[in-house]
């Protein structure tokens, strides 16, 4: 792990996206709350949230660091639904890997809740992909 005792406190924001693909009729119905295992997209939110806490947890040389704000926000589609989850620290690195959890537990927490309704009748998942998870902002401030 990086020593990053001497390094100073700043505020530091970093945002990641991706997308997960779906049948038509598998995103109409999490637009009408219809499935089985409940609300996609709230479900979706709070797995996200706690992946962004646990950063540290699931990737070895992540330093365990305070997280000062997270946000979730989903575009729906007609056949994907995109994710972009916004990290906020005051700490000494950044908060880019946070975001790219949140954002990849987000979308895997998706798959897991309409996968009966993704799967073929072979059992394969031929319409469902995650797709471009990626940083697309990161700041880095003084704090004053």
């Amino acid at each position: 792990m990086v020593d990053i005792s001497d390094k100073k406190d700043s505020i530091r924001e970093s945002t990641a996206t991706g997308s997960i693909e779906l049948k038509n009729e598998t995103v109409k119905s999490i637009k009408e709350d219809k499935i089985s295992k409940g609300n996609v997209l709230a479900t979706s939110r709070v797995a996200a949230i706690e992946s962004v806490k646990n950063t540290s947890s699931d990737i070895p040389l992540c330093h365990n660091i305070k997280i000062t704000g997270v946000d979730i926000d989903y575009e729906i589609e007609d056949e994907a639904i995109k994710a972009k989850v916004t990290v906020k620290t005051t700490d000494k690195t950044g908060v880019e890997m946070e975001a790219l959890n949140g954002v990849s537990t987000a979308l895997l927490t998706i798959w897991d809740m309409v996968k009966s309704k993704e799967k073929d009748k072979n059992g394969q998942y031929p319409s469902t992909e995650i797709n471009s998870i990626k940083v697309d902002k990161k700041i880095k401030r003084e704090i004053k």
